[in-house]
């Protein structure tokens, strides 16, 4: 009997689906932030139908929101912040991409992209910038902290005290062989 090849069938909603990046951050004292580009890259052997869902709609305009990307092929998805008030700041908003073969309805992967409007580039940078330094302090103070004079004193003086025991032990291996070659030279 002759067996046909089938794809395997596709699990609703279990699809991985490959986004860069996961998070935007947005910056209201920078405009040129205020345009960000989702890149939705298509590894497989069958084109994807997508469609980007919004938390707030009416904060973004998304370019190209529904679409269908060609197999092993990538996309690019343009969104737009188009509400940068002060009220908006720090709240996370959140994207759905929602992914489902070419000729089908039912999502097969979906994944989250959060967004975030920040008042400031420079504020931003300089927390990071407090926090990369914190960071090295806590790990600077640990590797002195497992490392200490004391230690390194004590951890010599076993090791001498050891070498001592070897030299110690060859030197009376040493002397004791003379000493029973000379004494059986003797006779």
């Amino acid at each position: 009997m002759h067996q046909q090849k089938r794809q395997p069938e596709l699990v609703e909603g279990n699809l991985p689906v490959f986004v860069f990046p996961t998070e935007l951050i947005f910056y209201a004292d920078d405009q040129s932030t205020h345009k960000q580009v989702l890149t939705l890259y298509n590894p497989y052997e069958f084109a994807l139908k997508f469609k980007v869902l919004c938390t707030t709609p009416n904060k973004y305009v998304v370019v190209d929101a529904a679409g269908a990307v060609k197999p092993q092929c990538c996309m690019d998805i343009v969104i737009r912040h188009r509400d940068v008030r002060s009220c908006h700041y720090g709240v996370i908003d959140k994207f759905r991409l929602q992914v489902s073969e070419q000729s089908q309805r039912k999502a097969l992967g979906r994944k989250e992209v959060v967004a975030t409007l920040l008042p400031s580039a420079k504020e931003q940078q300089k927390e990071e910038e407090e926090k990369r330094i914190k960071e090295h302090l806590t790990e600077s103070l640990f590797f002195e902290q497992s490392f200490q004079p004391g230690t390194l004193r004590c951890v010599g003086f076993l090791f001498c005290f050891v070498l001592l025991q070897v030299v110690f032990k060859v030197l009376l291996s040493s002397y004791m062989f003379l000493t029973l070659n000379e004494s059986g030279s003797k006779e």
